[in-house]
């Protein structure tokens, strides 16, 4: 396949996706957007549009559509679905899929690298892990506070030529990035933050990041979170330093009033993605011999708080 120019398929267009997406097609590459719920809104203004800290990107005419099978085979697959629609998959994924078609996952948490090499191959898979902060504002309109860096991986692979090019792509689209040789790090890495944060914001009773880091009690537990993280992270020779916890923090406070993804699901009714950002991240923990007591208290409560009903929840006062 010709690098500078692939066929590239966005297989959940929300925040991550649209952001991503709209860089990549800004930048000239073929981006096909499969939308579902923002379809119509899309086809009628006619755009995509990300506002950025001091500038915008507006895509005109995007390519959208409402089936993989409208979109055919493609180069690239962009995979940025909340975990919690992994079941559909198969449905979403094969139709798009020829011999060479490289699977790139951008989602959260655990486990979904595995999902995706048993169901297609382990060949195809690499994985993307986006430091960033965005909030979809509208359909079709995204917010990005922070642009932030993406860290790529192959999965169960050493880097090699075939991700570098995935990352140079990236980089022409104004994209900071890095590419590793641990993606299963990288994933650790990614949860250091997610997990106290993203499980926090809600079981706090559902508040920004900067109003748990403006409580001292909250923020000695993001620390001792973090410090389980990354003994975790550790039984499985991923070896994080301590002061990733401080590098994590201080990045966190310039974000303002910044609403993770996990509670704005929460608050709109939503799916919560508990099991691959704080279940299937304990389970490992646990299996491997880690004491994760903290873990294993705030699944418990993000269990119980997003069970059952889905209709719209408010924060509290």
């Amino acid at each position: 396949m010709n690098p500078t120019k692939r066929k590239i398929a966005i297989i959940g267009a929300g925040a991550i996706g649209c952001y991503y997406g709209s860089r990549l097609a800004s930048a000239g590459e073929d981006v096909h957007f499969l939308l579902r719920s923002d379809l119509a809104s899309v086809r009628k203004s006619g755009r995509l549009r990300v506002e950025l800290p001091k500038s915008e990107i507006v895509v005109s005419g995007p390519s959208v559509y409402a089936t993989p099978e409208e979109i055919g085979r493609c180069d690239l697959v962009i995979i940025a679905l909340k975990t919690t629609a992994n079941g559909v998959f198969e449905k979403l994924i094969r139709p798009l899929l020829k011999e060479s078609t490289i699977l790139l996952t951008l989602q959260n948490g655990l486990g979904s690298d595995e999902q995706l090499a048993a169901l297609f191959g382990s060949e195809r898979v690499m994985g993307g892990l986006c430091f960033i902060c965005v909030n979809r504002t509208a359909p079709g309109e995204v917010l990005c506070i922070e642009p932030g860096a993406v860290a790529f991986g192959e999965f169960g692979r050493l880097a090699g030529e075939r991700l570098r090019s995935v990352v140079a792509m990236f980089e022409r689209a104004g994209v900071k990035c890095s590419a590793g040789d641990n993606l299963a790090e990288l994933r650790w890495k990614k949860l250091v933050w997610n997990v106290p944060f993203n499980g926090l914001a809600i079981a706090a009773g559902g508040i920004t990041t900067d109003k748990i880091l403006e409580c001292s009690e909250l923020e000695n537990q993001v620390r001792a979170l973090m410090a389980e993280v990354i003994e975790a992270a550790a039984m499985f020779g991923c070896n994080i330093p301590a002061s990733f916890i401080e590098k994590q923090i201080s990045s966190t406070r310039p974000m303002g009033p910044y609403r993770p993804s996990s509670l704005i699901d929460y608050l709109e009714g939503r799916e919560v993605e508990v099991e691959s950002i704080w279940g299937e991240p304990l389970r490992r923990a646990r299996s491997a011999g880690a004491k994760a007591p903290r873990m294993e208290m705030l699944y418990a409560l993000l269990k119980r708080l997003t069970a059952g009903s889905r209709e719209t929840k408010k924060p509290s006062p």
